[in-house]
């Protein structure tokens, strides 16, 4: 894992940080072939301003889980719309520390390049991680797009400033679509392919439903002793 960063900033310390982190996304990579696939989220804050963070690893086709990690700890930073992978990375980053099993690919419940200044949550644990991402968000933060057939796996371009940054996509039939972008190390279609693959019958794709549950601690967390973490194994 690699310290980009510190994450005792100010607010204006921290967009700067997002446009030059941004130079350094890859959005090219169609060659995956993930056997192990993770989704990552985090709970909403208690009343302390405490939080879980939660990284779930799948065994990919089956999408059985093989490894679960959480990490509560108080939030650092504050709600700020486009800001909010310093309010919430430290937290997954502490999650995937636990890891034994590194995944190959991670789904993230946040943005990665539809983002106003191009970094999102997703493609700022991509980097941290040097893995690919792909950002799953709920709602839109940038960019508009064109209505999206009523299908499974249709899907609008979503578009900003004339740039493509991601894509509106139906994972299930009659359901709201959720918004794809690159996180990192990877490229829209091959993004759009990986997330549709993960889908089961809801809207969201099984790995970040399941770090949601595991966030909310509807999820139990894995109980086996890694032998090396994600942070060494990244390195041998």
């Amino acid at each position: 894992m690699y310290k980009l960063h510190s994450w005792q900033i100010s607010i204006v310390q921290a967009k700067e940080i997002q446009r030059k982190l941004a130079n350094q996304v890859s959005r090219e990579n169609d060659k995956l072939n993930p056997r192990l696939i993770a989704g990552v989220d985090i709970s909403s804050s208690d009343s302390t301003g405490a939080a879980c963070g939660a990284v779930v690893i799948l065994r990919y086709p089956e999408l059985k889980i093989v490894e679960t990690k959480t990490t509560e700890a108080k939030l650092g930073f504050p709600y700020i719309p486009g800001l909010l992978s310093f309010r919430e990375a430290p937290l997954i980053l502490a999650a995937c520390e636990k890891l034994s099993n590194p995944p190959d690919l991670i789904l993230v419940d946040g943005q990665g390049i539809a983002h106003p200044r191009r970094l999102g949550l997703a493609s700022h644990l991509g980097l941290f991680l040097d893995t690919p991402t792909v950002g799953c968000a709920k709602s839109i933060l940038c960019g508009r797009h064109e209505p999206v057939d009523t299908e499974a796996n249709s899907h609008a371009e979503l578009i900003d400033r004339e740039e493509i940054v991601g894509a509106a996509l139906r994972t299930k039939t009659g359901i709201k679509p959720i918004y794809i972008s690159v996180g990192h190390k990877i490229n829209l279609t091959a993004a759009i392919y990986w997330v549709m693959q993960c889908c089961r019958g809801y809207r969201l794709p099984e790995p970040c439903r399941l770090a949601h549950l595991a966030a909310g601690g509807k999820l139990a967390s894995s109980t086996s002793t890694p032998s090396q973490s994600y942070q060494e194994r990244l390195f041998t």
